[in-house]
């Protein structure tokens, strides 16, 4: 039976060739991808800004200015509403109840319900969630502090794995993934939470997972062809280990559209931002990160003579 192949055999694309527009595109979607998290923001789920939030699910799409109204009646607070996952879903911020008893926010719950049953019957309350002002905080500094450790120990990691370029390269491919995330999240509004702090260290792994196995076959190559140019050396590596690539992103892929197409809105998020993830970090490991070690200076090293043959270079299936 014959298998199937995605890239074909003795694949030779120039991806050094079009670096520099790699790196000007790669430059300018850092800077957007700042400056919409700068100005637009993240909408921020209760888990980092604390407060009571309501998920209602309505028969209909309702006018959120009722909506609102009816829950201004009850002197809760300042209210907040956002449509998600359709028009019929509202997902309703309220500050925390003054009581962290579960029966104060139940009875809150239970006021917002009761007061748009009036105007809105059939109306339901799939979930609620709630937490304090204390743990919110703690939780954005556990959640950045994750992150950055996470970016920083790959990079160190990728320097003492294999040289110093391959760990700056590794941690500007990761951070520009990273900020790509965040972009997204900035641009579309959707609710940053817990999880999605969970899809970006997923992110940094599957990053770094692809660009160790690049950057393990130029070392090889390297060792193996002393005399080529640094340019053809990149190009070569990184078309002999593109089916590997192309394979494990699409299979991926693949499983994060079921999931985003049957998972149900709650997941919404998680999986948007894992299938952002795998292509923006794909990009990144085949454009940015092996072609910035030519920037860097690497070059290939003669063998010691004192390891002999390959130096104990590992071969990438």
């Amino acid at each position: 039976m014959r298998l199937l192949k995605l890239v074909p055999d003795n694949t030779n694309i120039g991806f050094v060739s079009v670096r520099r527009w790699a790196f000007g595109l790669t430059a300018l979607l850092t800077v957007l991808s700042i400056a919409a998290v700068g100005f637009r923001g993240l909408n921020l789920g209760v888990d980092f800004v604390g407060g009571l939030m309501i998920e209602a699910k309505f028969a209909s799409a309702p006018p959120l200015d009722k909506v609102r109204r009816d829950i201004d009646r009850l002197g809760l607070g300042e209210v907040s509403l956002q449509q998600f996952g359709g028009p019929n879903s509202v997902s309703i911020r309220l500050p925390p109840p003054k009581s962290t008893d579960e029966g104060a926010t139940n009875q809150v719950v239970k006021q917002v319900k009761t007061a748009l049953l009036k105007d809105f019957p059939g109306v339901d309350f799939p979930r609620y969630d709630t937490v304090s002002g204390k743990v919110s905080g703690e939780l954005i500094q556990n959640g950045i502090l994750a992150v950055l450790l996470a970016v920083f120990g790959i990079a160190v990691f990728g320097w003492i794995r294999f040289e110093w370029q391959f760990g700056v390269c590794t941690f500007v491919a990761i951070a520009h993934d990273v900020l790509m995330t965040l972009g997204f999240f900035a641009i579309t509004q959707l609710e940053f939470d817990l999880n999605i702090v969970a899809a970006v260290l997923t992110i940094v792994g599957y990053s770094i997972n692809d660009k160790i196995v690049i950057d393990d076959r130029i070392r090889e190559n390297m060792r193996k062809y002393r005399k080529m140019e640094m340019p053809a050396l990149i190009d070569l590596s990184v078309n002999e280990t593109l089916p590997r690539t192309v394979m494990t992103s699409l299979t991926i892929l693949l499983a994060l559209g079921a999931l985003l197409l049957f998972g149900g809105h709650v997941l919404r998020g998680f999986t948007a931002a894992m299938m952002l993830g795998v292509i923006v970090g794909t990009y990144s490991s085949i454009y940015v990160s092996s072609s910035l070690l030519i920037t860097l200076g690497l070059k290939p090293q003669p063998l010691d003579p004192k390891l002999g043959g390959m130096g104990g270079a590992e071969r990438v299936s």
